[in-house]
């Protein structure tokens, strides 16, 4: 399903920038002339999608040939060329745009998320993901953080329960709003992991009480949080989430959780620096 999925994006994605032909390479470019593209990453940052490029390319012309001198989730420096496509340079420019932005946004997004997992590696603590992602590139932006070294939380609403805010009040406590999903669980026979959104010490003590598999602390202060850490003691997996930034995420880390939900690292990840420089075959 993946798999198939990705595919699509791609096939969308290039028939979004080429539409009914690339009239200008088309008018300019003659069909026979054959050259190489460098893919030159331009500053410092971590590599990622480097085999969503080998598919897009393949995808769009086979008979381009693609070399690598990295491997996805390489620390590589600015002015390194990564990859080199040979072949038709009609098909190279035509797909030098699609190629490079799956390229430039996943390497943005790993090198965010290596950044913020460097800050906490003297701890147990892992970065994870959010739902935050490009509505139909969650496949592509969740396998650049997973690429960074980092971790995935729940790819969607269906592989996990996630009990929030909001369904706490529409349930009416999170006692019955575990209850309710453990029912559930057990109806359609299946064992999805169950996470309960708590935002205050009191919900913690409900929550551990009711048996659950990940106790999420959110938004709450580093004091309240080592308290939370030491009532679990252990019960549970904790996750911490909310505002968490460069500066803080490692006192976070330093209470104990496992886990550090980063909504950032996809949704506001900066496209790493990357260019496709091409030279003519005489």
């Amino acid at each position: 399903m993946i798999e198939r999925s990705l595919n699509q994006i791609i096939k969308d994605a290039l028939a979004e920038d080429i539409g009914s032909g690339d009239i200008t390479t088309l008018a300019a470019v003659d069909s026979n002339m054959l050259a190489h593209g460098e893919f030159l990453v331009k500053q410092d940052g971590i590599v990622a999608g480097l085999e969503v490029l080998k598919k897009t390319i393949e995808i769009f012309d086979p008979s381009l040939q693609l070399t690598f001198f990295a491997n996805d989730g390489d620390r590589v420096s600015a002015k390194t060329v990564v990859a080199i496509v040979k072949g038709k340079a009609a098909s190279i420019l035509t797909v030098e745009r699609t190629a490079l932005n799956f390229l430039q946004r996943m390497s943005g997004i790993a090198t965010l998320s290596r950044l913020f997992q460097d800050k906490i590696s003297h701890t147990k603590a892992k970065i994870i993901d959010t739902r935050k992602t490009v509505p139909g590139l969650r496949i592509i932006d969740k396998l650049a953080v997973k690429l960074s070294g980092c971790s995935n939380h729940r790819f969607g609403l269906y592989d996990m329960f996630l009990i929030k805010d909001n369904h706490i009040e529409a349930a009416g406590s999170i006692a019955k709003a575990i209850s309710l999903c453990k029912k559930y669980r057990k109806k359609k026979n299946h064992n999805y992991k169950i996470e309960v959104e708590t935002t205050n010490l009191p919900q913690v003590e409900e929550a551990i009480g009711c048996g659950v598999d990940i106790i999420m602390l959110d938004n709450f202060n580093l004091t309240d949080m080592r308290k939370a850490v030491e009532l679990i003691n252990g019960k549970c997996l904790i996750e911490a989430s909310g505002n968490v930034n460069l500066d803080n995420v490692k006192q976070i880390a330093e209470t104990g959780v496992d886990f550090i939900s980063v909504g950032a690292i996809t949704h506001s990840a900066k496209a790493l620096d990357i260019s496709l420089e091409l030279k003519l075959v005489k």
